[in-house]
């Protein structure tokens, strides 16, 4: 169930963040277009971004430990950048998802994106209850 709930957060950050037209970040929907294709196309590339994430991302985060420390954890800011990029093209390959600009531009939408999963996933995530515990 979290996993659902990131891949929807995931699929409403990269909407918003597409709604900028300064990141240059955009989202080509399957044919024709319509509300269901893009939110189908949103849902698969959130799905494609928290898969991203959750397998290239860890890889990368765990070789990247020395420049955390050398950098006081700034240089998650690019590898987040990095894997939203990454994101993009493995979507070009098809005649929809997502394309973005500049790097750095795409780096301050992955941290606009990181924001906003972080805010909706702190109040959408499932939690257990704790008295089930006992």
């Amino acid at each position: 169930m979290r996993f659902v709930v990131r891949v929807a957060v995931n699929a409403f950050a990269i909407w918003i963040v597409t709604l900028l037209p300064a990141l240059q970040v955009t989202l080509i929907p399957f044919a024709p277009g319509e509300g269901l294709q893009v939110a189908l196309t949103l849902l698969l590339v959130g799905l494609i971004f928290a898969l991203v994430n959750t397998i290239v991302g860890t890889v990368v985060k765990i070789v990247a430990i020395p420049l955390y420390i050398l950098t006081l954890g700034l240089i998650s800011l690019v590898i987040n950048g990095f894997l939203l990029w990454l994101t993009a093209v493995i979507t070009s390959n098809w005649d929809w998802g997502l394309r973005t600009g500049e790097f750095w531009l795409t780096v301050v939408a992955a941290l606009l994106i990181g924001i906003i999963n972080a805010i909706l996933g702190g109040l959408l995530r499932p939690r257990n209850d704790e008295r089930s515990r006992r």
